[in-house]
């Protein structure tokens, strides 16, 4: 796992690490309550975290008995492309910066690795969320009709990388 350049200086104490087994717990029981329609199953995030052409990271924030993870990300790349797999602030935590920093950190991590252009689908119901994507170089690209399972449409949106540069010292790699 590449894993470049984790995002800093974030409100509140929070910090970014790489995602581990550890954490599945946390990550999954924080997935049932902000996507409960669409939820991934338990063996589906061991499998990512695993996968060579992946990359994970959580947010974490101290508490007064050590952290608790408010946020995570996703990404698969493979080529020239890679994808959002997953991206998530608990709803206690928006407004702080935290969600463009993931996406600014998958940006990077993708184009480290290569790759030329980043996807993401999102839900045609969620304007603050495309919001965000927009205000950070992503365009629609296309509507994938009642993709989620509860009926509502994707939003296909792409962001070209290519003005990105990989990290001082990283080459490509072809995972």
């Amino acid at each position: 796992m590449l894993l470049t350049d984790l995002p800093t200086g974030l409100a509140g104490g929070a910090r970014a690490r790489e995602m581990t087994l550890h954490d599945i717990p946390a990550v999954y029981a924080l997935e049932m309550q902000l996507f409960p329609a669409d939820a991934w199953p338990l063996d589906m995030f061991l499998a990512e975290i695993t996968h060579e052409t992946r990359g994970y990271i959580v947010l974490e924030t101290p508490t007064d008995t050590g952290t608790q993870v408010i946020g995570y990300a996703g990404l698969m790349s493979v080529a020239d492309t890679a994808d959002v797999q997953t991206i998530a602030v608990t709803p206690a935590c928006e407004g702080r910066g935290y969600g463009r920093a993931l996406l600014d950190f998958l940006a990077r991590e993708a184009a480290a690795r290569g790759a030329e252009q980043m996807l993401l689908e999102v839900r045609a119901d969620n304007p603050r969320a495309q919001n965000l994507y927009l205000k950070n170089g992503y365009q629609q690209i296309h509507v994938r009709r009642r993709y989620y399972n509860d009926g509502v449409d994707a939003l296909i949106m792409r962001r070209d990388l290519t003005e990105m540069t990989p990290v001082q010292g990283e080459t490509s790699h072809d995972r």
